[in-house]
């Protein structure tokens, strides 16, 4: 393949520092790297507190549960956005939550927000979700004018933006949660992973709850103490006392110390993302092709995304970057409603720009291995397919 779609960030010489780690027989489980890697990563971000977890589809379930659990939830109503993920939805299906579906934004690929204020008067939901599709961060300004009108929790899914920033805040930093991803092609990786964040210590020690079974083993000394007392737990039976019905999604101390090597090149990383995707949307705004823009955003994405002129042209693309071995795909699940999980349940959704996504939106690679001019490369070979 000629230029992959994505690439691992973990290179040879984490391969080496890892090799020469286990050698030592070190703790694997959840134990010190984990913390570590959480403080760092709450400080490179720039929130108080990061949960750890082995995917950043667990991370978003953790997210909506401990929304649901420690917050005021109980219409049970949540907006979701149209183009994200399938797990970016699914918690809200598993929880019992009410999903409502919302229309994708023209400019940035995220919330409509004309459509969201339509929705937030008719069903008054609890909460809304936002995703920063691949890297654009939504028309933040607004979306939080809204929240401040309407009084909602938003959770915001940031596991295809991270290092995006809107007026040099860092998405993932804007509502009560936030979840972001290390899985391989993303920004970077610990082979599978995934963080929540959050600056509510009250959700924090939710969360470290809900990642391990339900116990409050991670939690301060001082607040397991408390708790044992208020629930009159015998004090032998405390390390293995469970206060919420949790779950087991903990990562490991090896993923850990990938994430932690990861963690120092970050800014490096983040930048060179940027820096492509600049080139990228400049050459297509050029060509006429929609693409992903924020006027007041840095976007680094996980790959760049344009919408084709049809479906024909889409899949003419699509032969040219297959003879050109440019490595391609669809944009996620497209309008996720017309997703069998979602229409099964509750039907198709018209959504005209979703839709549009749906049916012409087309995936190029972005990742640190490519030069400006292998970006270039790729443009002129999308250029080259008739129209």
């Amino acid at each position: 393949m000629g230029y992959r779609l994505a690439d691992d960030t973990i290179n040879e010489a984490d391969i080496q520092a890892l090799i020469a780690w286990l050698s030592d027989n070190p703790w694997l489980t959840q134990g010190k790297l984990v913390r570590q890697f959480e403080a760092g990563w709450a400080a490179w971000q720039g929130c108080r507190y990061a949960v750890f977890c082995n995917s950043g589809s667990s991370a978003n379930l953790l997210m909506y549960y401990a929304a649901m659990l420690g917050g005021d939830l109980a219409n049970h109503k949540v907006i979701v956005p149209a183009i994200g993920w399938a797990t970016t939805i699914a918690p809200a299906i598993q929880l019992g939550f009410e999903p409502i579906i919302c229309e994708a934004d023209s400019q940035t690929f995220g919330l409509d927000l004309d459509h969201l204020e339509k929705l937030l008067v008719e069903h008054e939901p609890a909460a809304v979700v936002c995703v920063h599709v691949l890297g654009a961060p939504n028309r933040m300004d607004a979306l939080m004018a809204l929240k401040e009108r309407y009084g909602f929790t938003l959770l915001e899914d940031s596991c295809a933006a991270t290092g995006s920033t809107w007026d040099g805040h860092k998405v993932g930093t804007f509502g009560e949660m936030s979840t972001m991803s290390f899985f391989f092609g993303h920004h970077l990786s610990t082979i599978e992973g995934g963080m929540v964040c959050t600056d509510s210590e009250a959700l924090y020690h939710l969360l470290l709850q809900l990642r391990s079974h339900g116990w409050a083993k991670d939690l301060p000394a001082e607040v397991e103490e408390a708790m044992a007392k208020e629930h009159d737990v015998l004090p032998f039976n405390r390390r293995f006392t469970f206060y919420v019905p949790g779950f087991n999604v903990r990562s490991s101390d090896l993923n850990a110390f990938i994430g932690l090597r990861q963690l120092e090149r970050a800014d490096e990383v983040m930048a060179h993302r940027i820096a492509n995707h600049k080139v990228y949307q400049a050459r297509f705004e050029a060509m006429g092709l929609p693409c992903q823009r924020n006027e007041r955003a840095e976007i680094c994405s996980i790959s760049f995304v344009a919408l084709a002129d049809s479906q024909a042209h889409r899949a003419a693309i699509a032969t040219a970057m297959d003879a050109a071995e440019i490595e391609t795909r669809p944009l996620g699940g497209g309008n996720m409603s017309r997703q069998p999980f979602w229409r099964q349940r509750y039907g198709v959704v018209e959504l005209p720009f979703a839709d549009r996504i749906h049916q012409t939106a087309f995936h190029l690679p972005n990742h640190p291995g490519l030069a400006a001019s292998d970006v270039h490369t790729i443009c002129d070979a999308v250029q080259g397919v008739a129209r």
